[in-house]
């Protein structure tokens, strides 16, 4: 097995939550969803080849978004609705469900089916995805 990189060390420093970026941190649409998802990496040494490490990022979906279909990956993660609305457990066009504001949290182990998802305000959320 590979021995997991490690996260770099980072001090303290200012997060660009609207657009600006600071050194090699800057928002990266997510792919799949350009337009609608956006994440920002603060830490990362995730390797999905090994299914070793941890990422520590910030992910903003904009009004509206909707993920009409369920979601797994093969990782634990944690989410911390920071700001805006995110409903979970919606019908296919956005309809239903529960919905979620500012510091709810979530935390799912890895192969659990979760969603739909979809965002009437417009949300953003720390996530922190692991391999255990």
């Amino acid at each position: 097995m590979t021995a997991a990189r490690l996260k770099p060390h980072r001090e303290f420093y200012r997060v660009p939550l609207e657009g600006a970026a600071t050194d090699d941190v800057r928002w990266q649409p997510v792919a799949g969803h350009e337009g609608a998802i956006a994440e920002l990496i603060l830490a990362d040494n995730l390797d999905p080849l090994t299914r070793t490490g941890s990422r520590t990022r910030l992910v903003r979906w904009e009004r509206g978004t909707l993920l009409a279909q369920p979601v797994r990956h093969d990782f634990c993660e944690e989410i911390l609705l920071l700001s805006g609305d995110l409903i979970v457990g919606c019908d296919t066009n956005g309809g239903g469900g529960e919905a979620f504001e500012a510091y709810s949290y979530a935390s799912r182990p890895a192969d659990v089916w979760h969603g739909p998802f979809t965002t009437r305000t417009g949300c953003l959320m720390l996530e922190l995805d692991i391999y255990e």
